[in-house]
């Protein structure tokens, strides 16, 4: 009814923990979806009482944390042949880790921290990883467009209470303008 791209919806590993994807959007249109998505969803939730948590690991245990898993793709990676436009976006990628990680969360890495741990489906905070169909590394390229040889890939470092345009705004400078 209002327009938002929602792609699907969820449960989690974490006790009452729920989840939705956005998209698909183009470049910074994504963070108009998921900014107007959490505004709905807080709003709604306000009419039942219930409290909503956009913290990265809300509930101590042993459990998954939440994520803004960040799925990115260009035209030459879903062409014929993309998975080498795939794997050098990712190269790139890995030569700015950490600048990466500061920009995934409001307080540059440390709510993230709580929640990349190298357990629960996800990567170290301090090592870059990437893998096809790997659910604990850094970056997850699906099997299927490993198999098709193009597609997308998924960047699982973007903590769930991310600034969206600033994450678009990291990935934008590191695979496209080189910085």
């Amino acid at each position: 009814y209002a327009g938002v791209k929602i792609a699907g919806s969820n449960g989690e590993v974490m006790p009452s923990q729920w989840e939705y994807q956005v998209g698909p959007c183009e470049g910074i249109e994504m963070g108009d979806h998921l900014w107007v998505s959490r505004y709905i969803l807080c709003r709604v939730a306000e009419e039942f009482d219930a409290v909503v948590s956009f913290d990265p690991k809300p509930i101590p245990g042993d459990w998954n944390g939440a994520g803004c898993h960040t799925n990115i793709s260009t035209l030459a990676m879903r062409q014929d042949g993309g998975m080498e436009h795939i794997l050098k976006a990712i190269e790139a990628m890995s030569t700015k880790h950490k600048e990466h990680i500061e920009a995934y969360d409001p307080t540059q890495g440390a709510d993230n921290a709580r929640r990349l741990t190298g357990l629960h489906e996800t990567a170290s905070i301090h090592q870059f990883s990437y893998g096809v169909a790997h659910r604990g590394a850094s970056i997850r390229i699906p099997r299927q467009c490993d198999k098709d040889n193009k597609g997308y890939f998924e960047d699982r470092r973007p903590a769930s209470n991310c600034d969206p345009y600033a994450v678009t705004q990291r990935i934008v400078q590191t695979m496209c303008l080189g910085e």
